[in-house]
């Protein structure tokens, strides 16, 4: 089974290239496609603080994508982990998501702030974050994973 998404729209502004740390002062626009949407699809989004920003890693080449197991960021000290116990690019559907700050929105077009895509890196949904929808009870991660996320967020 195959299935056929279509961007809702692009990412403009903020980085152009995907580099691994500092993303917490990185700021974008995300516009919508102005042939499929109106500024009603954003009515009500400016009431909320954050939103969840599904994007496709469209730059990461067909032999770059990871099936099995790996170290993160290629760090043998880390261990060996499977695609689907890491955040990385390059996974098998391309799927990125992130939740980001909302600063303003504005007709087709929305300003975020922390969003970790690249400028021109289509957007296939966003959602608005909900308390309810966070998760329930106690979060755990592995140690390497504090590690590896030292510096993601920084604001440089």
């Amino acid at each position: 089974m195959s299935f056929t998404l279509t961007p809702i729209g692009h990412v403009r502004g903020g980085r152009a290239d995907a580099i691994d740390d500092d993303w917490g002062a990185s700021r974008a626009t995300i516009a919508l496609d102005p042939d499929k949407f109106t500024p009603d699809a954003f009515a009500g989004l400016a009431d909320f603080s954050h939103a969840e920003v599904i994007f496709l890693f469209d730059k990461v080449p067909d032999e770059k994508i990871e099936t099995g197991a790996r170290h993160p960021r290629n760090r043998a000290d880390w261990p060996l982990v499977g695609i689907f116990a890491q955040r990385g690019k390059n996974r098998p559907n391309r799927l990125g998501l992130t939740t980001c700050r909302i600063v303003v929105v504005d007709g087709l077009t929305v300003e975020v702030e922390g969003l970790d895509a690249i400028d021109g890196t289509p957007v296939l949904d966003i959602k608005p974050v909900m308390v309810e929808f966070l998760p329930r009870g106690d979060v755990r991660q592995p140690d390497w994973s504090h590690e590896l996320m030292q510096g993601y967020w920084e604001k440089s």
